[in-house]
């Protein structure tokens, strides 16, 4: 038999084709289902894969009507195991959106759930991207890759009770949550109430560690009513330990299509809801890929759970120890396993089996995963894999589908909700709009923030001046277009002390340089002046090229006491900037962000607040704990050039 690159046979399983499942329809049946079921409550699971998604959108409560992919095997699995139509259909197409919302015309669908792909794009396209989704426009650039605007473009039209839709963290995180602020403020100009929630998987029920990115909305009532997390982690031993051992040898077939299964034996909690409605005399593809001779004898004598590749002996290594640190993982019995990803699809020595010499299985996997053991998967065992992979955990899925389950006796106002975080994001621009008319012009982005004064803020960002040195430095460069020599000079004689000045010197590669402080060569003034990545970030919110979040214990300060969190404490890159996002918001971002940070340096102070003196004192949630929300002093704080 021929081998491969890993020493193995090159062996390709047997295709498993599914039977659709009995109330599974085609286009044409699609109106006559929906009479059928005009008494459940429907779904619709856009970019659907196998059907994580709608398998916890089901258990949920809700029936999956359609749902749409791409992906011809995926397909093949949903239609085999979910009533409803599975429909393959390109949503980057705006035709085929088209056909799709004509197919929903006459359906009652409550929820659109889904996992659009969704790449960060740049900051520099965002202002045109979000005035094309806020005014419905259709972009004339193909945008296949940015399928989120896809997705949104269904939920407006059919316009669901309530909207789920899953992703991976750096949806948010990756470019400072561009794309989900303008989701979430679409959504809310269609009358949506809106959360955001980073969550960590095995919190809920799911045997892996798995981050997730959660975007709910709903527009009967403004609550998401989430179950509370687990502290107890559902470990490896509890999720497979029950599935039949194999005889693993390094030259045979490892693993069946259909094996017998152990009846009988005491389950855990977990193992017990996976067999419920699963053939209880057999377990369905518990099969993965043979091994390499020498790995087998890693895996059997040279490894465990703490194993490194660079414990391995040299003799049985094939990769640089240096660069493959974690090449292969031994699970941990005790513990959770990691993410289970498509990759699973091409190499699983990043999930070698707690106690035998292999890695996990198709039914492992999806067991991990959550796909309860009466699913099964069409295609190939690596279609099988693939799909697993790129799947939303089912149970995930089901309990984010819960936080949005119809209150009884609620029905959607006429027009929809008015949110509370966008009333906070209202009050807030309209105070910051007022103070950059006044004399703290300096702080915000503006018509008068041109690229010098934008400079001159982030090189004194930091340093230690009462407000009125700092408006006096200030005042010096209003309405200039550049630093000259005789602006310099006037700066650093009005320099309050040595430090300050020193920081005004940095300005020197640029001082009477017309050109370089030409609006168009912005961009580079803060590599020729040396700016810091917190400083260049300030000039760049400043001088408002770049619609960016400023994540400064100020400004996350202030939003963890506006969402009642302790954040701000304990988890300011995650939880803290999901926070700084809800009161940041998409249009007039730069604005916000700019208050945001001039409240938390001079009133949300960590001790002592001067609360009576906030913009925002009327939302404010929490407090510092023994403080006084009303403290009165004289002029709020010491800086604001921090």
């Amino acid at each position: 038999m021929e081998k491969g690159k890993y020493e193995v046979p090159l062996e390709r399983s047997d295709y498993l084709q599914l039977t659709r499942h009995p109330e599974s329809c085609t286009e044409e049946e699609f109106p006559a289902w929906l009479e059928r079921h005009a008494s459940d409550r429907l779904a619709v699971d856009l970019f659907s894969g196998a059907g994580g998604l709608s398998s916890g959108v089901e258990q949920a409560g809700w029936t999956v009507a359609t749902a749409v992919d791409f992906d011809e095997r995926a397909l093949e699995t949903h239609a085999g195991n979910f009533p409803g139509l599975s429909l393959r259909m390109d949503l980057g197409d705006p035709g085929e959106r088209d056909r799709l919302v004509g197919l929903l015309t006459n359906a009652k669908i409550d929820l659109i759930a889904g996992g659009p792909p969704c790449q960060p794009f740049s900051r520099a396209g965002r202002s045109k991207i979000r005035d094309l989704v806020l005014n419905h426009k259709r972009d004339p650039r193909d945008r296949r890759k940015e399928l989120w605007q896809a997705y949104l473009d269904v939920v407006t039209r059919v316009r669901p009770r309530a909207v789920l839709m899953e992703n991976v963290p750096d949806m948010g995180l990756g470019d400072d949550f561009a794309v989900v602020r303008i989701i979430e403020e679409k959504l809310e100009t269609l009358g949506y109430a809106t959360q955001v929630r980073l969550v960590d998987a095995w919190h809920y029920g799911v045997p892996q560690h798995r981050k997730r990115l959660i975007l709910l909305a709903r527009n009967d009532v403004e609550r998401f009513d989430w179950s509370p997390k687990r502290d107890k982690h559902v470990s490896l031993r509890d999720a497979i330990g029950d599935l039949p051992g194999l005889d693993v040898i390094a030259r045979e077939r490892v693993g069946a299509r259909t094996l017998p299964y152990q009846d009988g034996q005491e389950l855990s909690e977990f193992a017990a809801q996976m067999r419920r409605g699963a053939d209880p005399k057999v377990v369905y593809d518990h099969m993965t890929r043979r091994v390499r001779p020498d790995d087998w004898e890693i895996f059997s004598y040279h490894m465990d759970s703490s194993t490194l590749y660079s414990d391995i002996p040299k003799k049985l290594r094939r990769y640089r120890a240096d660069n493959f640190t974690d090449k292969y993982k031994r699970l941990d019995w005790q513990d959770r396993s990691r993410s289970i990803t498509a990759h699973i699809a091409k190499d699983g020595y990043w999930y070698i089996h707690p106690r035998e010499p292999r890695t996990l299985t198709v039914r492992e996997a999806a067991r991990v995963q959550t796909f309860p053991d009466r699913f099964r998967f069409a295609g190939t065992r690596s279609d099988a894999f693939r799909q697993i992979g790129n799947a939303v955990p089912p149970l995930l899925g089901k309990e984010a589908a819960m936080a949005v389950l119809p209150v009884a006796g609620v029905r959607a106002p006429q027009g929809g909700l008015q949110p509370h975080w966008r009333v906070v994001r209202d009050d807030l621009t309209a105070w910051a709009d007022k103070a950059r008319k006044g004399e703290e012009w300096y702080q915000f982005p503006g018509d008068e923030m041109l690229s010098t004064q934008a400079a001159v803020m982030a090189v004194l960002s930091g340093s230690k001046m009462k407000p009125m040195q700092l408006r006096e430095l200030m005042e010096l460069t209003r309405g200039r277009k550049a630093v000259t020599q005789r602006l310099y000079g006037a700066l650093i004689k009005k320099a309050p002390t040595p430090g300050v000045a020193a920081k005004i010197a940095r300005l020197l590669p640029l001082v009477g340089d017309r050109y370089a402080w030409q609006p168009s060569k912005s961009h580079a003034v803060p590599e020729r002046i040396g700016l810091r990545p917190a400083e260049e970030r300030l000039y760049s919110l400043l001088v408002g090229d770049q619609d960016l979040l400023l994540v400064t214990q100020g400004a996350i300060r202030v939003a963890a006491r506006l969402n009642n969190s302790d954040a701000d404490r304990t988890n300011r890159l995650s939880d803290g900037r999901v926070n700084l996002v809800r009161v940041v918001g998409a249009s007039d971002g730069p604005l916000r962000m700019a208050a945001l940070r001039v409240i938390g340096s001079t009133l949300c102070t960590a001790r002592n607040p001067y609360c009576a003196q906030c913009p925002l004192r009327k939302h404010c949630a929490g407090k510092p704990e023994g403080e006084d929300l009303f403290h009165h002093a004289g002029e709020a704080g010491v800086s604001t050039a921090h």
